[in-house]
């Protein structure tokens, strides 16, 4: 089926896209000088017109904006401050497109604080009407089981306000530091590990420029910190102008070698990718990025452009999923995913066992299910798609890694594996020790 090809304005400048902001903004970051109009072109110069954003529109969306949107031009449907500030946040735009369970109902209308209802457009466009039980949907609609809170849950799993060093600054590694930089996301995934703090400007976190300065002078003051990743919220929500002076002011620091950039903006609104924004991100090499992918169904003709600027524009592309109970847990589904991820040039990074935020429980699955899962990959698919399954231990402990176990045991200086048919292999090792705590069963010897 052919792709329509649609027209987005660029972003506007610092001044407009101030009043741009969506409605409950937080305190603006501005750049620290004023943009200064072109000089004249002399009298003889040929000036070429600016090419157009032009970004492809996959049939879904096409459907959808057709049906909920006709009165939005393309150009407008693919303009990413027009999807932020369209974004479904209330229980009547809810109905207007979805045919609500009485749980997500209730769930809606119950909700106040931080991690509010936020679909773009775009992503709402790849739901299902009906199902409830769809995947995508299940991330983003809340339900009841949200506001229940299990043994083991807490608002703040990771101890990230623990290890805060300044605000909006999280020092929890000895070399690598986490930099919230806004509480803003386009969308609003009810698992969110931050969700006591995101979406929420008038809460108890605040997200400003004078938080940016302190967070940058300890920094600065560490020589230790070599590598800062930027999260949030979501960065790639800040402007242009905003972005750019946030990663100038890192890369003015010289002991800082690594900058990181964790975001789900190409996956739910996949337009913000614009040739302007990866102008932006090329001056500030060498630059990392961390997309946080969930299901195949999330891999459109959209995705697939935006990944493909970010890939040209010579940025790393790292996947972290979160494995979520009866959405993406299962060897097929997430096969598929990695497969896909692979094709769009971005490598399977992390694959987290959901994090026990308060209200989270009908999300997590068994760290056995996790495991399963990983066997099933590993020597059944290249090693490129095969992620790394990790727990980030409750109460700032880090990320711990976890396999299938592959060692059956040793006898002498030989030690048994297992591979991954469960055929067993014994490998000379005689100064190791790794398995004499093991007695290999006789079907071994």
């Amino acid at each position: 089926m052919a792709l329509l090809i649609g027209e987005a304005k660029e972003p506007p400048g610092r001044r407009q896209a101030t009043r741009q902001r969506l409605d409950k903004a937080q305190s603006p970051i501005k750049a620290l000088s004023p943009v200064q109009a072109p000089p004249a072109p002399p009298p003889n110069l040929v000036v070429l017109a600016q090419r157009p954003e032009r970004f492809p529109v996959g049939p879904l969306s096409r459907a959808f904006r057709r049906r909920y949107f006709s009165e939005i031009e393309l150009a407008q449907w693919n303009d990413w401050r027009w999807q932020a500030r369209s974004r479904i946040r209330a229980l009547a735009e809810l109905e207007r497109i979805f045919v609500l369970s009485p749980d997500e109902r209730d769930a809606v209308t119950r909700h106040q604080g931080s991690l509010p209802l936020g679909i773009t457009p775009y992503y709402a466009s790849l739901m299902a009407r009906e199902d409830a039980m769809e995947p995508l949907r299940r991330t983003h609609i809340p339900i009841g089981t949200e506001y229940l809170k299990m043994p083991g849950e807490a608002d703040d799993p990771l101890g990230e306000d623990g290890h805060t060093a300044a605000p909006g600054l999280v020092h929890r590694y000895p070399d690598r530091v986490l930099f919230l930089a806004t509480g803003f996301c386009s969308t609003y995934c009810r698992y969110c590990t931050r969700s006591r703090m995101v979406g929420d400007p008038n809460g108890e976190y605040s997200f400003s420029r004078p938080q940016w300065e302190e967070a940058l002078d300890y920094i600065a003051a560490h020589p230790e910190i070599r590598d800062v990743l930027i999260s949030g919220g979501d960065p790639l929500t800040l402007s242009d102008e905003r972005l750019d002076y946030l990663l100038g002011r890192l890369r003015a620091i010289k002991h800082v070698e690594f900058v990181r950039l964790g975001t789900k903006v190409p996956v739910v609104l996949p337009m913000r990718v614009t040739r302007s924004l990866v102008r932006v991100l090329k001056k500030h090499h060498p630059l990392w990025m961390s997309l946080h992918f969930a299901h195949p169904a999330e891999l459109t003709p959209e995705v697939t452009e935006a990944c493909t600027r970010l890939a040209d524009a010579g940025i790393p592309l790292g996947s972290q999923t979160v494995l979520l109970k009866d959405i993406n847990d299962s060897v097929d589904t997430l096969k598929g995913l990695f497969h896909g991820l692979l094709m769009r040039r971005v490598r399977p990074y992390y694959l987290y066992q959901c994090d026990p935020i308060s209200g989270s429980s009908h999300f997590r699955t068994s760290i056995n299910k996790g495991l399963e899962i990983m066997q099933g990959l590993r020597g059944h698919t290249t090693g490129y798609a095969v992620p790394t399954y990790v727990v980030d231990a409750p109460g700032g402990g880090g990320k711990i890694p976890l396999l299938p176990d592959y060692v059956v045991g040793r006898e002498g200086d030989e030690l048994i594996l297992k591979n991954f048919e469960g055929e067993t292999y014994r490998y000379t090792d005689p100064d190791g020790t790794v398995g004499a705590d093991r007695t290999p069963p006789a079907s071994a010897l």
